[in-house]
């Protein structure tokens, strides 16, 4: 995908202001979104008035399966797939123990090395299943007839990465093995589609910029289309198909991907509504387009410095060695920004602008 125009520090860039307006207006210079996203005003203002609503109506408000709804529905319009397969939840080490309980007993389960450790550990541990790890970029190639899952990051925390998904789910088919992608660091700026992978999940408190306990696991191939759901361990009363008749005894289960649903944080969900309605007004193609900008701008800044990150084409995300140590005076002057594996990882996002870049450029020397 072209990019911008560049002119200035180096040939530079035409400046470049943030996206979403009043929406954003951080006392830090703020370029940590691989952590944790920045929080909407819009956001915000909604989790004030549910707290407010909560003193006279309860913790679970006067509508607690309103914002959930809402919530499903806009990440399926960012993803491209139906809400009826989009099931909400609060982490992915939860969807994870999940699909690791839909395998078969003695199942290989192919894997990148390193990858984020809520992706891998449950499946891990859990029993029978056998954990085989691979290099990121030999992915594809690893994948054998008998591989049973093939579970990998769109987008790896650590360095940005930005994984051959087509080519692993290509492989993946050919050796009729099951995909599960999680796009927890690609969710809301890198345009995607999940209707390719068996499952797709992704927490939503970083490049979504959702509270934390908002996740959506999505289901692709043929799963309620003809191929029975896998088994739903975790059911509970909201997963049932009547939901005002499943509070007691066993109780039959939703008919659409909303029987792997938990019983879910409602002022979260309150506030994914909203920041998950910005983005898609916004567009993640425009995200996509900004961030990786800035991202661009700052890679030739680090260059005239001498500095070479970790290579990372067409990434939000920049990690470079041999700077860590500048995270703490960065601390002091304002900058979020985080360490990873002795990397110093600068994550670009909408709120962000080519003076945060500059910024950070100047501080880090």
């Amino acid at each position: 995908m072209d990019g911008p125009t560049l002119t200035g520090h180096s040939g530079g860039m035409h400046r470049r202001e943030p996206l979403g307006g009043a929406e954003f207006a951080p006392e830090t210079t703020y370029l940590n979104s691989a952590s944790s996203g920045l929080l909407p005003a819009r956001s915000a203002v909604a989790l004030r008035a549910a707290l407010d609503e909560s003193a006279s109506y309860g913790t679970m408000g006067r509508d607690y399966f309103g914002a959930a709804a809402a919530s499903r529905e806009a990440f399926a319009r960012l993803l491209g797939v139906p809400a009826e397969r989009v099931a909400v939840g609060s982490s992915v080490a939860v969807q994870s123990a999940f699909v690791a309980s839909a395998l078969p007993a003695g199942a290989e389960v192919l894997a990148p090395e390193g990858d984020f450790s809520s992706l891998l550990n449950p499946l891990a541990a859990h029993p029978g299943i056998k954990l085989r790890t691979v290099p990121l970029e030999a992915l594809a190639d690893a994948v054998r007839p008998g591989t049973a899952l093939v579970a990998f990051s769109a987008v790896q925390s650590l360095d940005g990465r930005i994984a051959d998904m087509a080519a692993v789910r290509e492989a993946a088919r050919a050796h009729g093995a099951r995909t599960y992608l999680d796009i927890t660091q690609a969710a809301g700026w890198l345009p995607l589609r999940a209707d390719g992978f068996d499952f797709v999940v992704a927490g939503a408190f970083k490049w979504l910029l959702c509270p934390r306990g908002v996740t959506f696991m999505a289901f692709g191939g043929e799963y309620g289309r003809g191929e029975e759901w896998p088994a739903a361990p975790y059911a509970g009363w909201v997963a049932g198909e009547d939901i005002g008749a499943s509070n007691y005894g066993l109780v039959r289960p939703a008919a659409t991907a909303r029987r792997f649903d938990e019983p879910h944080a409602h002022y979260s969900y309150v506030g994914a509504e909203q920041s998950l309605g910005l983005l898609n007004e916004l567009g993640v193609e425009t995200v996509h387009g900004h961030n990786t900008a800035l991202a661009e701008y700052y890679r030739a800044g680090l260059a005239e410095r001498g500095l070479t990150p970790r290579a990372a084409p067409g990434s939000a995300i920049v990690s470079t060695p041999g700077i860590a140590d500048a995270e703490h005076r960065l601390a002091e002057a304002g900058v979020r920004i985080s360490v990873r594996g002795g990397l110093l990882r600068a994550a670009f996002h909408l709120y962000n602008s080519t003076d945060d870049v500059d910024r950070l450029l100047a501080l880090v020397g």
